[in-house]
């Protein structure tokens, strides 16, 4: 993957058009990779990961789920259990506008993290959640298709594929 600030030296159009957005820094890493593109998948919960998993359990066919969990840090919404359906299943990646737990069980696995932190306590499980709509991570918005980008420089989300 090419490195993200390249991608940004590259499409400077695109960033002053917004087609190319790049989030505020403020996601920790966590997984086997520390770089990882895809189209987003994308989920909106609240302190409830039932969506996350259901999602998860699916082919991800390379893409990256983006879940916009309203920046919760009461909870956690990805742990060790969902890495591994992540990796399983064939998810490029992980990004998450809320917390993840089992740290040390993440680290182990074969796909990309993004998360606000680290919090030990699980999420609730009511079904509550909106799938394949548009989500923020903070103040970028994050369509279902769009591109999102990422590596140890931050993370870009795009209209387009990027060369």
């Amino acid at each position: 993957m090419t490195p993200t600030t390249d991608l940004c030296d590259a499409n400077e159009e695109k960033i002053a058009a917004g087609t190319l957005r790049v989030v505020e820094p403020m996601f920790q890493s966590w997984g086997m990779k520390s770089s990882f593109m895809g189209q987003a998948h994308t989920l909106k919960v609240f302190e409830d990961n039932s969506l996350v998993r259901s999602a998860l359990e699916k082919d991800g066919q390379g893409k990256v789920l983006v879940v916009d969990g309203g920046g919760s840090m009461r909870c956690a919404l990805v742990g060790g259990n969902l890495g591994m359906l992540a990796e399983k299943n064939n998810w490029a990646g992980i990004v998450v506008y809320g917390c993840v737990r089992d740290t040390l069980e993440l680290d182990e696995c074969d796909v990309g993290i993004r998360a606000l932190a680290a919090h030990p306590m699980k999420s609730q499980k009511r079904g509550i959640g909106h799938e394949n709509i548009e989500v923020a991570l903070s103040f970028t918005t994050v369509r279902p298709g769009n591109w999102v980008y990422a590596d140890e420089d931050g993370v870009l989300i795009s209209e387009t594929a990027l060369s």
